[in-house]
Parts: structure tokens; C-alpha cells; sequence
């Protein structure tokens, strides 16, 4: 190693019993070390447990910045011991990216609620309390479209669901008995449709307000044309992936509900793909600069990788695509397009001799 070369630890999750023989080449995290030492980097391997966060401090001390790729909720666990330790190391001068405080502001489903007066936002209510929920989701769901409802911090459809009345009402939403049926789909793999009571549907989300509450946003009627998610290296889109089978895709007319296909593989794609272009320059030119403001966030503090989802909104009056906002994920973004490994390096390269 030169004394310009700069070194950094890929930090990832790993079984505390076999976290020793843990290898960092053996991991689906190979190609990024790949492209980081192609940069010009220093790549250490950081398999991570709780168990052993006093000697991975220590480990990540040495180096001058850490990529970190945990989920926010995995197998009954969270990241309080890790942010906890993260946000020491960055105090300390160590490049941390996402960095807890930017999970925070930007990783869960909150934010589709503090942007939802954007262009990319749609109706989107959020409710803080079981109580909030109460007495507030009668008058949404009166409105006839179907809501999505959506805990605050969650993975892989868990805690989203699709609701709607089972009939219309007769009576103001106001006096909704809890014993109004439902019928409701949970967006985790393998769910299909079911009829539920107000009341119970109430219990069973009752968990979900440990972890901060409930977003509560109108049901967009593509969902069927797919969804995009766009790959961004701080500021800039490189690369999309695009799943056209997803969660809560509807069975096809005149089937029944629990013939609903499950969710596809996403398909990957550059940055150049043309019919993208519209999203990739709204996204670049005007909702990062809106988006940042609203959380408080310069530029320079976005992830080094992060991505945002969007499912079709309505076509505009010129028959143009328009998009919604329907997640951010930044904790653990991976798998992503080898487009945007080379972007991801020079990013990490540049964001450590600024200093950040």
C-alpha cells in the first residue's frame, strides 16, 4: 500500500459462529471489492455481528471509510447496536456510508409521507399511534379508492398491505363500526386476498407501531405496468432495474384472487436505457434538490448507493408517464446493476479525500 492509497472495509452481515472464516471473495460482495480496488482502493472485508461490534470498532478505526450493507430488520434483529457504533466511528473521522443519521432521515417509509406534496408524492397520510389509525383510516377508506398501507421500517413486503372495503358504505365514515369487512392482501410473498373486520385488521398492525407507525397512501391503478427502480450514486442514476410482476399485482379479471401472480425477478439496466430518460432527469434536476431540502440534507450526505422505487402514476395530459414515489431503500441496497459499480468506487474515492 502507498501512503496516498486510501483503504476501506466493506462491512456485511455474518453468522457470529462462522463470522472467523467468513471471506469477503466468497461473498456476493466480491465484484464490489473488485471495482474499488480497480479505483485505486484498499479493500478490507468487515463481515459484521453484534456480538463482536467492540472489536469491529476497533477494526474500522484503521480505515479511512466503510460501506455498510445491513438490513434494517433481519430475522428479529435491528441496527441499534450497529448505528450506535457507526455513528461513534464517523465521529472519529471515518467515511460511513449510509450513515445512521441518513437512514434515519431518508430510509423508511416516513419519507413518503414528508414528501408527499412533491410531484413524485401522491394522497399519503401517516399515522403515528393505533389511535391515530382509528379513527382516521374509516375516512380514507370511505374515499373508494383501494389504500396500501405500509409500517414505517420494514423489508420485503412485510407489514404492506393492500385494503379496501369489502362494500360501500351507507353511513358516514365517522361511525365505521370496527365490525366493517375488509378485504385486504398482504404484499409478502406467497399472501393471497382475504376478508377481515376493521377490528381485527387493527390488531394485527398493532406491532407495527414499536417500530414508529404507519403510512397510509392511495392504491395506484398501473401497478400491473410494473415498477422502476432507479440506482443512484449520490446524485446521479446509474443504472435501473425494473420488475414487471410485483407485490400486490392483481389476478387477471374474472379470476380468483388467490390465482394473483407472485412477484417476478427484477431485470437490470444502464443508465442509458431511453425510455427511463424522463425519470432519470426528473430525479437528477429537480426532485434530489426538493427532496434534500425537505429532510435537511445537503447533497454530499446522500449514500454513496441508495435507490428509489416508483411505480406509474397517470398519464399527463400529453400522454407522458408520470411516476410515484413508492419506497427509498438505503440501508442494504444490493443486489444493483454492474453499471454502477465503477460510479459506486469513484464515489467512495471522492467522498473520502473531501474528507466527508
Amino acid at each position: 500500500m502507498t501512503s496516498e492509497q486510501r483503504r476501506v472495509a466493506i462491512l456485511f452481515p455474518a453468522d457470529p459462529k462462522e463470522r472467523r472464516s467468513t471471506n469477503l471473495e466468497q461473498s456476493r460482495f466480491a465484484d464490489t471489492a473488485k471495482a474499488l480496488r480497480a479505483a485505486g482502493i484498499e479493500v478490507v472485508g468487515a463481515p459484521y455481528a453484534d456480538e463482536f461490534v467492540g472489536e469491529i470498532r476497533t477494526e474500522l478505526l484503521s480505515v479511512d471509510g466503510v460501506l455498510v450493507w445491513i438490513n434494517s430488520i433481519q430475522g428479529g434483529c435491528d441496527r441499534s447496536v450497529l448505528n450506535a457504533m457507526l455513528a461513534d466511528v464517523a465521529s472519529k473521522g471515518v467515511f460511513v456510508s449510509a450513515h445512521p443519521e441518513v437512514i434515519d432521515k431518508m430510509g423508511t417509509k416516513e419519507v413518503l409521507y414528508r414528501t408527499r406534496n412533491m410531484s413524485w408524492g401522491c394522497d399519503t397520510r401517516l399515522y403515528a399511534t393505533l389511535e391515530a389509525m382509528r379513527e382516521e383510516l374509516p375516512a380514507s377508506l370511505a374515499s373508494g379508492v383501494p389504500r396500501v398501507l405500509k409500517q414505517i421500517r420494514g423489508q420485503s413486503g412485510d407489514g404492506v398491505w393492500k385494503v379496501e372495503l369489502a362494500k360501500s358504505l351507507n353511513a358516514p365514515p365517522s361511525t365505521m363500526p370496527i365490525s366493517t369487512v375488509l378485504r385486504i392482501r398482504h404484499a409478502k410473498r406467497g399472501s393471497e386476498e382475504e376478508t377481515t373486520t376493521l377490528g381485527a385488521f387493527l390488531s394485527r398492525c398493532q406491532p407495527y407501531f414499536a417500530g414508529g407507525g404507519m403510512i397510509d397512501q392511495a392504491y395506484q391503478s398501473r401497478l400491473p405496468d410494473g415498477m422502476v427502480r432507479c440506482y443512484v450514486v449520490r446524485d446521479r442514476v446509474a443504472g435501473f432495474g425494473e420488475q414487471l410482476v410485483n407485490a400486490l399485482y392483481p389476478a387477471a379479471p374474472e379470476t380468483p384472487m388467490g390465482e394473483a401472480p407472485q412477484p417476478g425477478p427484477r431485470h437490470y439496466f444502464p443508465p442509458s436505457r431511453p425510455d427511463f430518460q424522463r425519470l432519470k432527469e426528473k430525479l437528477e434536476r429537480e426532485w434530489l434538490d426538493e427532496l434534500c431540502q425537505l429532510l435537511g440534507l445537503e447533497k454530499s450526505q446522500l449514500p454513496v448507493l441508495w435507490d428509489a422505487d416508483f411505480l406509474y402514476g397517470p398519464k399527463d395530459v400529453d400522454g407522458v408517464d408520470t411516476f410515484v414515489l413508492c419506497e427509498i431503500n438505503v440501508s442494504s441496497v444490493y443486489p444493483f446493476p454492474a453499471d454502477a459499480l465503477a460510479p459506486l468506487a469513484a464515489e467512495t474515492l471522492a467522498q473520502i479525500k473531501a474528507g466527508r
